[in-house]
């Protein structure tokens, strides 16, 4: 099966690990590296693209801060360390973007960010807004805070995340290897690599390693996880070598990769996932000129709302239905039940006032929902 080209995605998540971004000698980021990668960005940024960031490195970079001696940090250490890394992390992305006039904005998530529905419309709002002013979204796990019970453990699987909640097309993992190969390369020289991977199926999970290197928590074996994430999510996946500088035009180039490839798209998984996987929550019922608005593609607003039922939160799934009770759809509602029934049949400028708050101009945001045939 032919690989895809980096200039047929609209929307790409980089992932950049720590023994990439950190000498682990000198405890000080690769300044170079990082210039040549940042220029890779800028130059997908100006074409259009939207470019967002999963960067490692704040336990990295605060060991070195902090002068700790190697070795495993307890979880309390690598808290403290990740509270001044991330301020030095932060400021390393801004300055590196900067130089190209683009604008970055920090990001910390934790598993609950993206498994509970309400957090993960604020993230993915947060996210959103972020790529249409054009700044870059830097993201990172939130070592803070997160506990080995709450954490993802690996940026692999939280890139994958981000990169299903951005409802990105592609993400690119930068690793110290080019590819997935069908034996270990380091101790097997006819190892082979496999430049594209149409399904992960138990084969392709078999050939999976192991993290090789001290600052990296991830290995192949949670790359491919990081796949199955991607895939089923509708997102394109690939693994290409972070070693060389500017890693993303290589990619574009044609270099060395293994592309693990969906057979859906961000926005029909996504879609897919609401209509058939979460129990609704309440039910609205709108009028015959928002149900015209929706089948033509257009966002729920509160002023095509007439009835309200259920008691739901933010987040929740509801149902739509048109002024004959016929289900029109389903989606994520932006608002409380209570503060739904307040603002339903009224404009978008009345919500502020009737709420005390801008708020959100649509009840049910078109990307939220599923709109029946």
């Amino acid at each position: 099966m032919a690989s895809p080209e980096l200039n047929q995605f609209r929307r790409i998540v980089v992932k950049v690990g720590s023994a990439l971004l950190v000498d682990s000698d000198k405890g000080e980021v690769r300044a170079s590296w990082l210039a040549a990668l940042a220029d890779d960005m800028a130059k997908l940024h100006r074409e259009g693209r939207d470019v967002l960031v999963v960067s490692s490195g704040s336990i990295a970079l605060g060991r070195s801060r902090l002068k700790l001696p190697r070795g495993p940090l307890k979880l309390e250490e690598s808290q403290a360390a990740a509270a001044v890394g991330q301020i030095a992390l932060a400021r390393i992305w801004s300055e590196v973007l900067g130089a190209h006039d683009i604008g970055a904005g920090q990001i910390l998530v934790t598993l609950q960010d993206t498994e509970e529905r309400r957090r993960y419309l604020n993230a993915r709002s947060t996210i959103g807004k972020l790529l249409e002013w054009r700044a870059i979204p830097v993201i990172n796990e939130n070592d803070t805070v997160a506990t080995n019970e709450i954490r993802y453990g690996d940026n692999d699987r939280l890139a994958a995340r981000v990169a299903t909640m951005a409802s990105a097309d592609l993400l690119v993992l930068l690793s110290d290897i080019d590819g997935l190969y069908d034996a270990p390369p380091k101790s097997n020289p006819n190892a082979k690599l496999i430049p594209v991977v149409d399904s992960i199926s138990s084969e392709i999970e078999a050939v999976a390693g192991d993290a090789e290197s001290e600052l990296s928590r991830g290995g192949m074996r949670t790359k491919v996880e990081a796949a199955k994430i991607a895939t089923t999510g509708g997102t394109h996946m690939l693994i290409a070598s972070g070693k060389i500088e500017h890693p993303l035009q290589a990619i574009a180039d044609g270099g060395r990769c293994t592309w693990f490839l969906t057979p859906a798209n961000p926005i029909t998984s996504r879609k897919r996932w609401i209509a058939g996987s979460l129990e609704p929550k309440g039910t609205l019922t709108i009028d015959a000129g928002a149900v015209t608005a929706l089948r033509a593609g257009a966002s729920l607003l509160p002023a095509g709302v007439i009835k309200v039922e259920g008691q739901f939160a933010r987040g929740d799934a509801v149902i739509v239905r048109g002024p004959d009770t016929s289900e029109i759809g389903r989606g994520l509602i932006a608002y409380d039940a209570d503060d739904a029934e307040r603002i339903k049949g009224r404009s978008s400028p009345d919500v502020m006032t009737i709420l005390g708050i801008s708020g959100r101009a649509e009840m049910i945001h078109r990307d939220d929902l599923v709109v029946g045939g």
